[in-house]
């Protein structure tokens, strides 16, 4: 029975609605493909144009030249079909074909003058502004390094803009990659400061000009803007829709600044950037910057060990020699495509960026306590009880793993009549990390003096977090390790030094040392009493009934969480196959306490887990158990992560039919 619009329309929402993926572009696939077989005819183009949009985003890129002709034909035969979303989603995606097609060295670039030369004609055809395609043809001249491209620069951007313009955040981050490209690198710092003072977002930004921004302002010797523009840059990392390029920046960053620990550990964090791309084109982008920071690095740490899935290389010095030797093809087939020495002469710009070095600052917790002293001594040496290690952590990069913690239910601001009080009043309302964290460092200060190891504790950890946060993983681990020692000298009870513990295990994880992270997870763990299941809590002279009760069922919430955190630690130690186990088990435990989401995520972590460990027929069901229990509470961008995992086990098992169910259960 053919659907109506409105149920087709529906489907196609749900699919724009997902994050890119596997699971995504199969979903695409499947509906674009029951429209066109079954119809309704009007909602063709719009599943068309979701296919291609699914793709664009993805390393299977190159696949979306199909159904864009697709489109383009359908458009051609029954332009009536089309509504006006339609429409201008059609003229919309002839940018990204133009913009994609450049990316792959192998398209001829007759081929690309054609498509621009058909894009032109049929915007004038439609009456459409000239902005797009000035935007375009610029961005095609300046690729091949052809002459007229300063010309069309100065079209573009003095062409007026309208509904097929670049957004505010994108337009400029193009228009100062040019001008950095041409040595006005003054005048890319403005451009792109601006756009970030105005707010302007998009998929990939403010992350992609900032990431942009440090290294223009390195390269001008601003130190203190530099270390500003890579803090607010990592903050919004992770909501960028594409972060090969903006990542590959910042570990050219930080080898430039002196941060090589730092590099590698970005490195290491996504070596899947190094080896997956949607194009030859962001490939070669990303492995220029990585090649100048593996130049630097090599200098003084050619040996120092890495591991890298999927790149043939076991120190900096062979990673080196590898992403030279995988860029530098790449570079000579666009430069052959194009008749010119663009890229030959962009490498080797890039090889002279290598002596250009600036010691940036990039301590969060360093120049907060910069920031507190000038109010009052900081804090001193911990007490003696507190000298042993204090060591904290999370694997909150593995796979599954559930949102941060949040402190902010575990400190308790006063009023403004407590110094304390004030002080965390101020860190909460303050936009600027350094300024939070020393508002928090000296509630902290305030908090150890007048006695309250406690509140003391609890500032400094929510300093340490906003730290961590931001890569300051060198200041956060010791700051969270004397947070936990003053709690234990506070006497606080075991279940409420857990959430700091586990807030701090990302940064322990990072940091490297995760056997100490997993004997401090023990530590605690050992201290939160359990009750025994079905047992009432005993009152105690101190507590009443009720109050006993609830905080009875805090210890057992918080030794869940802890034992999640233990399994993710352990699969981040290598122990895969007893990673697995154990977070089977808690996420039994978790839907037996009614919390379906954290179940689901522990089952994620059993099914990663498990095809770590190479058995990807076990990974099969408790994936499926986490996809169940994601969509039971509508986790839709969880939800669609975990179902590009099982899809892809299940292709990769041979099972194509079970895949596509997976892929068609996400659609309604």
């Amino acid at each position: 029975m053919t659907r109506t619009l409105d149920e087709a329309n529906r489907a196609v929402s749900t699919i724009m609605s997902m994050p890119y993926g596997v699971a995504r572009s199969a979903a695409a696939e499947q509906e674009a493909a029951r429209i066109t077989a079954e119809g309704p005819d009007e909602a063709r183009a719009y599943a068309l144009f979701a296919l291609v949009d699914s793709y664009t985003s993805t390393p299977e890129a190159e696949k979306a030249f199909l159904p864009f002709t697709q489109l383009l034909r359908w458009w051609d035969a029954h332009p009536e079909l089309f509504d006006g979303s339609d429409t201008h989603s059609l003229f919309w995606s002839f940018k990204w074909m133009v913009g994609l097609l450049a990316r792959f060295p192998s398209v001829p670039t007759a081929q690309l003058d054609a498509t621009l030369d058909d894009m032109e004609r049929r915007y004038a055809l439609a009456g459409n502004g000239t902005s797009a395609v000035a935007g375009e043809r610029f961005a095609w001249l300046r690729a091949q390094g052809a002459p007229g491209t300063e010309e069309a620069y100065r079209t573009w951007i003095t062409t007026p803009r309208d509904s097929f313009s670049d957004c505010a955040a994108c337009l400029p981050a193009g228009q100062a990659e040019y001008l950095a490209e041409t040595g006005r690198v003054r005048e890319a710092a403005d451009v792109v400061s601006a756009a970030v003072a105005s707010g302007a977002t998009c998929g990939d930004e403010p992350a992609g000009m900032e990431s942009l921004l440090q290294l223009l302002l390195l390269d001008l010797g601003d130190a203190a803007g530099a270390a500003a523009a890579h803090r607010s840059a990592m903050s919004h990392l992770d909501a960028a829709v594409s972060k090969e390029i903006a990542t590959s920046r910042h570990v050219e960053f930080l080898a430039r600044t002196g941060h090589p620990e730092r590099a590698l550990r970005l490195l290491h964090a996504s070596p899947e950037h190094l080896t997956v791309s949607d194009s030859p084109g962001e490939r070669l982008a990303v492995l220029t910057h990585v090649a100048v920071a593996t130049g630097v690095l090599r200098e003084t740490h050619a040996e120092t060990p890495v591991e890298l899935a999927g790149v043939p290389a076991r120190t900096v010095a062979e990673l080196d020699a590898w992403a030279r030797g995988e860029l530098t093809p790449v570079a000579r087939a666009f430069d052959a495509r194009h008749g010119t020495d663009r890229h030959a002469r962009l490498l080797d710009a890039a090889w002279e960026r290598q002596s250009r070095r600036l010691p940036v600052e990039l301590g969060v917790l360093a120049a907060a306590e910069r920031t507190a002293a000038a109010t009052g001594p900081l804090p001193g040496p911990a007490p003696d009880v507190l000298t042993d290690e204090l060591p904290v952590s999370l694997a909150g990069a593995d796979a599954g793993s559930p949102a941060g913690v949040d402190l902010a239910g575990v400190t308790d601001p006063r009023d403004d009549a407590d110094p304390v009080g004030a002080a965390l009043a101020r860190a909460e309302l303050e936009p600027d990390p350094v300024e939070a964290s020393a508002a928090y460092l000296t509630a902290a200060r305030v908090a150890e003096e007048a006695g309250r190891l406690e509140d003391a504790g609890f500032a400094l950890a929510e300093a340490a977090q906003v730290a961590a946060a931001l890569g300051d993983d060198e200041g956060a681990v010791p700051a969270f390790g004397r947070a936990v020692g003053l709690l234990r000298a506070a006497g606080t009870d075991p279940a409420y030094v857990g959430p700091v513990v586990r807030a701090a295990a990302a940064a322990q994880a990072r940091a490297g040392d995760v056997d100490a992270a997993l004997a401090a997870v023990e530590r605690v763990l050992g201290g939160v009493v359990r009750p025994t299941v079905g047992a009432p809590a005993a009152p105690t002279p101190a507590l009443s009934e009720d109050l006993a009760t609830r905080r009875a069922a805090f210890a057992a919430a918080e030794e869940r969480q802890l034992r999640d955190v233990r399994a993710r630690l352990l699969a981040t130690a290598g122990q895969h196959a007893e990673a697995a186990r154990q977070a089977e088990t808690v996420a039994e435990e978790f839907g037996r306490a009614g919390l379906p989401f954290d179940a689901a995520h522990a089952f994620w972590l059993a099914g990663s887990a498990l095809r770590a460990a190479g058995d990807a027929t076990a990974a099969v069901d408790p994936l499926r158990a986490a996809l169940e229990g994601l969509a039971a509470v509508g986790a839709r961008a969880d939800l669609a992560a975990v179902a590009d995992e099982l899809v892809g086990t299940l292709r990769g098992l041979g099972r194509a039919e079970e895949a596509d169910a997976v892929a068609s259960s996400l659609v309604p």
